[in-house]
C-alpha cells in the first residue's frame, strides 16, 4: 500500500453514516438475510446504520427513496441489494445508474472478478454498480447473502471510510 494511501485512510473517518435499503418484492425485516448482513458488517466496522428500507423492485419507488436519501445530511453512502440481474423485474440498476454522477466502475468490475473466482461465467450476470449521487456514496450489490458479504468483506467496509474522505475533499 502506498504512503498516501495510508495517510488517507488515516484521516479518513472513524465512522460513516449509511443507509441500507433492500430492494425485494417478497423480503420482511424478519426474512431479510441480506439487508441484516450489511447492517451487521456495518455496525462491526464502527460505522452507522441511519436507515433502513425495505423496497419492492419499482423505479417509481427507488427513484426517490435515493433522492431522498442522498439530500439527507445525515447519511454518507447508502448500500442496495438486489434487483441487479436481467430478469424482467430488475430496474433497480437502471434506477441507480441514471443518477450515477460518478461512477466507480472498479466497483463491479472487481466485484465480477471475484464472483467469476467464486461462481464462474455466471458472474457477468450481476450488474452491480457503484458511484456518487449528490455528494453520496451509492453502492448496488445483488440481493443473494453469499454476494453481499463478498461486496462487504472484500470491497465497501475496507474502503469505505477512505472512499468517504475522498468524497469530501
Amino acid at each position: 500500500m502506498s504512503r498516501s494511501t495510508e495517510e488517507h485512510r488515516a484521516q479518513a473517518p472513524a465512522a460513516v453514516r449509511c443507509a441500507v435499503i433492500t430492494v425485494s418484492d417478497t423480503r420482511t425485516p424478519a426474512t431479510d438475510r441480506s439487508g441484516a448482513l450489511i447492517r451487521e458488517r456495518l455496525t462491526a466496522a464502527g460505522h452507522a446504520v441511519v436507515d433502513y428500507r425495505i423496497v419492492p423492485d419499482e423505479p417509481d419507488r427507488i427513484g426517490p427513496l435515493l433522492d431522498e436519501l442522498a439530500e439527507a445530511s445525515g447519511c454518507d453512502a447508502i448500500i442496495l441489494n438486489g434487483g441487479t440481474g436481467i430478469a424482467r423485474r430488475d430496474t433497480t440498476y437502471d434506477v441507480v445508474a441514471s443518477r450515477l454522477e460518478k461512477r466507480l466502475d472498479g466497483f463491479g468490475e472487481l466485484f465480477r472478478m471475484l464472483s467469476y473466482a467464486e461462481i464462474g461465467a455466471a458472474a457477468m450476470l450481476s450488474r452491480a454498480t457503484a458511484g456518487v449521487y449528490r455528494g453520496t456514496l451509492i453502492f448496488l450489490t445483488p440481493g443473494s447473502s453469499h454476494a453481499v458479504a463478498l461486496a462487504m468483506d472484500k470491497l465497501i467496509v475496507p474502503e469505505l471510510a477512505h472512499m468517504v474522505y475522498e468524497l469530501r475533499k
